[in-house]
């Protein structure tokens, strides 16, 4: 039968040949498909934007369907669905707002990259970093700014090392 393409996109497939090909990516229904994909994942601000720029559609309002549906170019948001879009926008930008004041002055990840290179350094200098107590070291951990450890479900190769260290078993056994 030969080979196939698929489309994300479209969810289909068809005999794979330059001809098939082309015409499928430059149809009508691919660039409404990936319109789609793409559009699911905006932001709401950026919805809202383009839905406040459109007028209400006459056809929607009346009957509550459209010819067009989602390629419509007027808008088929309510008062109400455009108050909520409001709403979340609002929530969002506050939310954001109040994660950046929430950090402390300086204490960005790059502020503190920077200080931990230096700090590192000044222990290398002064010689054997094992002559250190554990105490700066557990000191250094806990500096960690909190934005790298909010991310949640991290694989355990990322998670930072726990205060006590990490518990090894030494296998002098071979074999």
């Amino acid at each position: 039968m030969g080979r196939r393409y698929y489309c994300d996109y479209c969810d289909r497939s068809f005999q794979d040949n330059m001809h098939n090909r082309k015409k499928h990516l430059f149809g009508v229904q691919h660039h409404r498909a990936k319109k789609a994909w793409y559009d699911y994942f905006r932001d709401s601000s950026a919805i809202l934007c383009d839905e406040q720029l459109k007028k209400p559609c006459r056809k929607f309002l009346q009957k509550g369907i459209c010819d067009f549906g989602p390629n419509c170019r007027f808008s088929h948001m309510s008062e109400e669905d455009m108050f909520h879009l409001q709403r979340q926008v609002e929530d969002e930008r506050r939310l954001r707002e109040g994660a950046e004041d929430s950090r402390m002055p300086g204490r960005c990840v790059e502020d503190w990259l920077s200080r931990r290179e230096k700090r590192r350094s000044a222990l290398g200098n002064q010689g054997d970093l094992k002559d250190k107590d554990d105490s700066e070291e557990v000191q250094e951990e806990s500096d960690i700014p909190p934005q790298l450890l909010s991310v949640h479900d991290l694989p355990p190769s990322l998670l930072p090392p726990p205060p006590s260290g990490w518990k090894g078993k030494v296998n002098s056994e071979w074999g």
